[in-house]
């Protein structure tokens, strides 16, 4: 399947159906993360039961310290 993640075609195995599968799959454990899906922002409690399809578009944005 492919996703555009990021602004970048990538593809992803079929297994994966949800956001939160996809945070896994690209091991994003960062507590401080926006996602957006298809042009909407997606709630952490919604990230296991948001389906992701063929052509979906996904933001991650991770915000980091610094000085």
């Amino acid at each position: 399947m492919k996703l555009l993640i990021n602004g970048e075609y990538e593809t992803v195995p079929t297994t994966i159906s949800t956001i939160k599968e996809v945070m896994e799959h690209y091991q994003i454990n960062n507590p401080i993360v926006i996602v957006e899906h298809n042009n909407s922002i997606i709630e952490k409690t919604a990230y296991a039961n948001t389906k992701v399809e063929d052509g979906d578009k996904i933001e991650l944005v991770q915000f980091v310290g610094g000085g």
